[in-house]
This record gives structure tokens, C-alpha cells and sequence, in this order.
């Protein structure tokens, strides 16, 4: 036992070594890509649809502004408390959980609700145009944005306004007026909410997705054996092809990168409603927190992968610098 501690003790410092650089080197990439991103996706060059773009877009600016809340102004100063022990005497903690949370939540149900979108245009052709629109991706997300909002404000009266600098999940005190039952009880449904209902709809929708794609390109092919008129070459099942290798890519990131951290979240939260679990050493929700924050970065290289156009806007923006110094010389 003495031996597994050691060990265990040993990991876990090690990461905390590890996040001293791995942490500030994330959050400068972290901005910069997901600015980027947005610059070019919203120039709408990159042969996507408006609707598409339009969650695309969401979903950069909320992992901007988790960078920014929940890396920037919370782990890193967990990282450095001695740099950042003024944050000790801010009393903004409760309002800095519910901005946290918020875009926390959003950024993981963007990801979930560009998902559905894409079943409803592959899967379900009768109400694609009726749901598969701009307007209709506004709404949604504009919808998503005000329901976890209005969700997350109960951090504001759960925690005091005290900042806990120490290298723990939770940097608040928690008030003292809440017993440990209902914090055990809030914080289970809030890790069911996100990211483990999204997890379960991701999952399936991206089933039934590929299913319907398969059977679809198996009737296809059978339609082109038998008329030989038909072009060898079907352009609605390679933009369908091209439609899933970006969806898949975008939420096999989102589960491998939040998989950790959902697991140990929910399961260390059940010890406080009294259920006795197998203990899960702590290093876990370390690495669950830095994969959790990566992924708030890796959409752009998926886009870079899986899209020609958004590379070709991608190197227009990397020299546009190098051409305006250019014309400023001659």
C-alpha cells in the first residue's frame, strides 16, 4: 500500500511539474488558434453552409472563452498561487463559476447540437430544410446560451465570494449554509447535464448516422450496377462522406478529450451522497483537466485536416502579415 501511494505520489507531482508550462503554453495557443478560427470560418470561403458555419463559429468562441475563464483565470493562478495570491481578496468568485460554467456547458452542447444537426441533414431529408437553417442554427444557439445561463446562476448563491487558491477542483469556499447532501446532490446532476447526457447523444445520433449512410450507399450502389447511365462518380454521397469525416472528427475529439473527466467527476461526486466507491487516485481528474482543456484547441487542426478550403484561408491569414510588412517596405 505504502509502495501504490508513493507512486501515486509521485505521478501527481509530476503533472503538477508538467502544468507549470503546459498551462500558460495552452492558453497562448488556445486564443490564438480559436481567433483565428473564427476569422476565417466567418469570412464564409471555406464551401460550408451558412448553418454550418454559424455553429462552427459558436463553438470557437465558447472554447475562446473557456480558455479564457476557466484556464486563464483558474487553473493557471492554481498553477502559480503565489503569483496570483491578490485573487485571494476579489469577491467575484460566485459571479467568475457562473460565467465559467456557462460557457463550459455551451461549448460541450454546441458540440451536441451541431450533431443533431448533421443527423437532420443526412438522416431525415423531409425536415432538413425546415430545421437545417441559418436562422434555425441562431435560434438554437442562441436558445442553448440563456437555458444554461439561467441553469448556472445557482453557483452564484453556492459559493462565497472567496477565492481558494490551492491546487483543487473547486477554487471557491463553499457556503456555509449548504450541507453536504444537497452540494453532493447539485454537483451529481450537474456532471449528468454536461458532459454526460451529450456523451449518450453523440454517441447515438453518430450510430444512427452511420447506419443510415450505409444502407443509403449500399441502395446507391446497387442503383448504379443496374443503370449504367448513372455516373460512376456520386457527388451527394461524397459531400455526405465529407459532411461525416468532419462531424466524427469533431465529437471522437469531444469524447476521447472529456472522457476522463467526465468519469472521475461523476464518480468521486457520488461520496457525497454517502455511496462507498472504489477510491480513484487524483491524479486522474489532473490529466482529466488537461485533457478537458486540449480540447478547446484541436478543432482548428481538424478543420485544417479534414478541409481543403479552410487550409487555403489558413495560409492566406498566416502570410497576410508577412505581405502588409512587404508592401510598407517598398
Amino acid at each position: 500500500m505504502d509502495r501504490c501511494n508513493s507512486i501515486v505520489d509521485l505521478i501527481t507531482h509530476g503533472l503538477l511539474s508538467i502544468q507549470t508550462i503546459y498551462y500558460p503554453l495552452l492558453a497562448v495557443v488556445g486564443v490564438s488558434v480559436n481567433l483565428v478560427t473564427i476569422v476565417i470560418l466567418s469570412r464564409g470561403k471555406c464551401g460550408l453552409s451558412k448553418c454550418v458555419i454559424h455553429y462552427l463559429v459558436a463553438m470557437a468562441a465558447m472554447d475562446l472563452l473557456v480558455i479564457i475563464t476557466d484556464l486563464s483565470l483558474r487553473r493557471i493562478p492554481i498553477t502559480y498561487p503565489r503569483q496570483f495570491i491578490f485573487m485571494k481578496s476579489i469577491p467575484i468568485c460566485n459571479i467568475h463559476a457562473v460565467l465559467m460554467y456557462t460557457v463550459t456547458d455551451c461549448s460541450v452542447w454546441f458540440t451536441a447540437s451541431f450533431t443533431f444537426d448533421r443527423f437532420m441533414t443526412i438522416c431525415c431529408q423531409k425536415l432538413k430544410t425546415k430545421y437545417c437553417t441559418a436562422k434555425s442554427a441562431l435560434v438554437i444557439l442562441g436558445t442553448i446560451t440563456l437555458l444554461f445561463f439561467l441553469k448556472n446562476i445557482f453557483w452564484y448563491f453556492m459559493f462565497t465570494g472567496e477565492y481558494w487558491i490551492s491546487n483543487a477542483p473547486w477554487f471557491c469556499y463553499l457556503n456555509g449554509a449548504v450541507n453536504s447532501q444537497l452540494w453532493g446532490a447539485i454537483e451529481f446532476l450537474h456532471y449528468i447535464i454536461t458532459p454526460g447526457l451529450p456523451f449518450i447523444l453523440i454517441v447515438l445520433l453518430n450510430a444512427l448516422t452511420i447506419r443510415h449512410i450505409l444502407v443509403a450507399s449500399r441502395a446507391r450502389k446497387r442503383l448504379r450496377l443496374h443503370n449504367s447511365e448513372v455516373q460512376h462518380n456520386d457527388p451527394e454521397m461524397e459531400s455526405r462522406k465529407k459532411s461525416m469525416v468532419l462531424l466524427f472528427a469533431l465529437s471522437g475529439n469531444f469524447i476521447l478529450l472529456w472522457a476522463i473527466y467526465m468519469v472521475y467527476s461523476i464518480w468521486s461526486r457520488m461520496r457525497w451522497l454517502s455511496y462507498q466507491h472504489v477510491y480513484l487516485p487524483w491524479f486522474l481528474i489532473e490529466i482529466g483537466f488537461m485533457l478537458q482543456l486540449l480540447s478547446c484547441c484541436t478543432n482548428t487542426l481538424i478543420y485544417v485536416v479534414t478541409r481543403t478550403k479552410f487550409r487555403e484561408q489558413l495560409k492566406q491569414v498566416v502570410r497576410y502579415p508577412y505581405k502588409a510588412i512587404v508592401q510598407l517596405i517598398h
